[in-house]
């Protein structure tokens, strides 16, 4: 009956995000490099082709990882259609839209990989540009929207694949006319600027997890069965701020008062669970204690009013540690 989430799914949503940025930005590398026909002795043409299109497969298995794991996962619960139509899904539309916008171009770029030999290769050329879509909305919604895209190292690694695309551009696209030192520079400001606006002017701070102190809106729901001297209540709700929190008290309420009480607070995304029991009752609020994992304890105190039905309920839950 508890509200429950694995936060193995969470781990998987980030990571694979982010290892698919960066094989993306490899594999962008990759192709403008072979397009200025850039050659080495220790590996041939057709080794490098093969690591393109191995590492497009990889990319494409990534995002698939990311897409079914944020499905699955409860955190940010998105809809069927808010994952395959960008711009509607309410967290973050415009940078979670572009990411969408991304897959499905990559989407695209396989078909028209997987056809290659039946188009015409004009055509399958000019498609191909759609890579540089691809990796910039990708990057735009890495940076924007990513729940970690503000830890030092994280910001290192998108300042590394900007960077890398920026300076490998320049000499794919200005060979005659870009001096090796202008291609260098480029790559050292982008390596560089890059992460100092996304610890500075974009920076957002990571989402709290397992909050001591929360004062929040509380919305939920109240159930009662049985008769009017022994009432089985159940109440279930949600915080949002600053973090994702599932609240459920079970009481079992005779004419004498309380004879048995369950308390649960469910943290997310981190899936950490505050178990303990409801203290007092009065009215339309309760309070009580619970337990975290690690032995630290909360106190709960929540207050609702309900709707003209008897069952919405709408009010405020104050946590302390």
């Amino acid at each position: 009956m508890h509200v429950t989430s694995n936060p193995a799914f969470w781990y998987a949503t980030r990571a694979s995000g982010v290892a698919a940025y960066v094989i993306l930005t490899v594999v962008v590398c990759i192709g403008m490099s072979m397009g200025g026909k850039a050659q080495s002795k220790s590996w041939p043409r057709f080794s490098i082709e093969d690591i393109h299109r191995f590492g497009g497969l990889l990319v494409g298995a990534l995002v698939t990882i990311h897409v079914v794991t944020i499905a699955v996962d409860s955190f940010l619960p998105f809809s069927i259609v808010n994952l395959v139509v960008p711009f509607t899904a309410s967290y973050r539309p415009l940078w979670t839209g572009l990411g969408i916008a991304a897959a499905e171009l990559l989407l695209a770029l396989a078909i028209t990989n997987h056809y290659r030999k039946r188009l015409p290769y004009s055509f399958w050329r000019k498609a191909h540009y759609l890579s540089f879509a691809v990796w910039t909305f990708a990057a735009l919604h890495g940076v924007m929207s990513g729940t970690d895209r503000s830890v030092w190292w994280l910001a290192i690694i998108y300042g590394l694949s900007i960077a890398s695309v920026a300076t490998v551009a320049v000499w794919r696209f200005g060979q005659r006319n870009i001096r090796a030192g202008s291609v260098a520079l480029t790559g050292v400001v982008t390596a560089v600027a890059v992460p100092l606006l996304i610890l500075g002017p974009l920076y957002h701070g990571a989402p709290v997890w397992n909050a001591k102190n929360i004062t929040e809106r509380l919305a939920g729901q109240v159930v009662r069965n049985g008769t009017n001297l022994t009432q089985i209540v159940s109440f279930v709700g949600q915080a949002k701020q600053p973090q994702k929190l599932l609240i459920r008290a079970d009481l079992l309420v005779e004419t004498q008062g309380l004879q048995n009480t369950s308390l649960q607070l469910e943290y997310l995304p981190s899936g950490n669970i505050c178990r303990g029991t409801v203290t007092n009752v009065a009215g339309e609020s309760f309070s009580g204690t619970c337990r975290m994992p690690n032995g630290e304890s909360r106190s709960v105190n929540a207050r609702w009013t309900l709707n003209g039905a008897g069952t919405g309920a709408i009010g405020q839950i104050q946590l302390s540690g």
